[in-house]
């Protein structure tokens, strides 16, 4: 049995008629009109009904040098006009300088706090969504200086121009009082080791001046005994000087008495004693021999010997017994020793600390009014606002006439597909049909058959 059954032609996507596919769409432009238009009214509904926030910025540039000149020049402290305004963004950017302005302007944020909410709770969504620090972009190289940017969103009834400026204020003045601290703590440690080099100084000098005055008493007393040793000695030289003057005196006395010298004579005179003139003679004797002590006669040796008896003393006898006892004399009070211990104001001879003494009377004078230190400039300051910032009505509304007529399209393009399809599949049912029916043998049953299942294809 043969058979005349042929399939449906598949329609390949490249053979669509956009052009007709289009001018269907266009036949629905009521669809598309009211589509457009109800989109539209929702965003405008939504623009117009959604609660406005505004916005309001303020701008920080570095400060001139010529404001933190003061600072600098204390030498304890450096602080560069972009430090500066680090410092500042630093301090605009901290959950507790942020916080801390917000415990103390309560009633500026009365429309942040929610019912329920703990004020710290408060504070986190303010921080989160209202206000955000913008730092200038490295990678532009086009930018003319560094800046520092500080937005603030919020609803209607909030006064955020006083809540931003006064912010920027609190965060200057924070960063001022810390500034100040570091630099009240430095110059007091700074104080502090200057007198403590001070204080090591004057101790170093007063030991040197124990040393000295113990070394000036050590070098008086050993030079005052041994002048007392060598006056010891001079004195029991003399004494036996004396003694043996004594003992030769009596030796010789007992010589002249044995000669009959009673005056004093010499050896030529003694021997021409019985010659005796008419006339004065005088006689002169030259010779290099030491005459003897008993030549002196007995007269004048025992003169001598009793003024030797008679004596107390030997020191007259000897010059330096003399210069000794000057020697002692000065000894007996060190005026080096007595300036020393009479010195009241000693810091005024401590060596090498006029340069400490200096820093110290600098560091204590130093007088630098804070309050009046301008750490960045205020570019611009926030400004009440004359439009709320957000919903953008006229974007809004245009974005949702846009999504209305794309939707609209799209809409019109689907209804469009699914009749096509239906279409399509109507003309490939009576096409299946009329092959099977084409395609019958013979016998009646074979027919009958075919003609039944064509109904049924029919019927779906």
């Amino acid at each position: 049995m043969s058979s005349s059954f042929r399939a449906p032609p598949v329609r390949s996507s490249e053979e669509i008629d956009f052009v007709r596919f289009f001018a269907s769409v266009w036949q629905q432009k009521k669809l598309l009109l009211f589509v457009t238009l109800g989109a539209g009214l929702i965003a405008a509904s939504y623009a117009f009904l959604a609660d406005p926030l505004y916005k309001v910025s303020s701008v920080l540039r570095p400060a001139a040098i010529n404001d933190l000149d003061a600072l600098n020049r204390s030498e304890i402290y450096q602080l560069s006009t972009s430090e500066a305004l680090l410092k500042v963004g630093a301090a605009l950017d901290s959950y507790d300088t942020r916080l801390g302005y917000f415990r103390k302007n309560q009633k500026l944020f009365e429309k942040f706090v929610r019912p329920g909410q703990t004020l710290e709770q408060s504070f986190q969504e303010f921080n989160h969504d209202s206000i955000r620090l913008i730092l200038p972009d490295a990678d532009k190289k086009n930018s003319l200086s560094a800046h520092i940017k500080l937005e603030m969103m919020y609803p209607k009834g909030v006064d955020g121009v006083s809540i931003l400026n006064g912010f920027v204020d609190y965060a200057i003045a924070s960063e001022r009082e810390r500034i100040t601290a570091d630099l009240n703590v430095i110059a007091k440690n700074r104080l502090r080791e200057l007198n403590g080099k001070l204080d090591s100084a004057r101790s170093n000098y007063n030991i040197e001046k124990e040393a000295k005055i113990a070394s000036l008493r050590e070098s008086d007393s050993l030079k005052r005994a041994q002048l007392q040793d060598e006056l010891k000695a001079l004195r029991s030289q003399l004494k036996t000087l004396r003694s043996d003057r004594i003992a030769q005196l009596n030796e010789a006395i007992g010589i002249a008495r044995s000669l009959g010298i009673q005056k004093p004579a010499t050896p030529s005179s003694l021997g021409e004693s019985a010659v005796t003139g008419a006339g004065s003679v005088m006689r002169t004797e030259v010779n290099n021999q030491q005459i003897p002590l008993y030549f002196m006669g007995v007269d004048a040796l025992k003169a001598e010997l009793a003024a030797l008896q008679s004596r107390k003393s030997d020191d007259f006898t000897e010059s330096r017994i003399a210069q000794i006892a000057k020697e002692l004399q000065l000894l007996a009070s060190n005026r080096e020793v007595e300036v020393l211990d009479a010195r009241k104001n000693e810091d005024i001879f401590l060596a090498g600390v006029q340069p400490l003494r200096t820093e110290i009377f600098r560091l204590s004078g130093l007088n630098i009014d804070m309050a009046k230190l301008k750490l960045v400039s205020i570019d611009q300051q926030a400004l009440e606002p004359l439009v709320p910032s957000s919903p953008n009505r006229p974007l809004i509304i245009l974005l949702g006439l846009l999504f209305g007529a794309v939707a609209a399209i799209g809409i019109a393009l689907v209804r469009q597909a699914l009749r096509a399809a239906r279409v399509n599949t109507e003309h490939d049912r009576h096409d299946l049909a009329a092959s099977l029916l084409q395609s019958s043998g013979s016998g009646a049953a074979q027919l009958d058959r075919q003609q039944e299942l064509g109904n049924k294809l029919l019927q779906k």
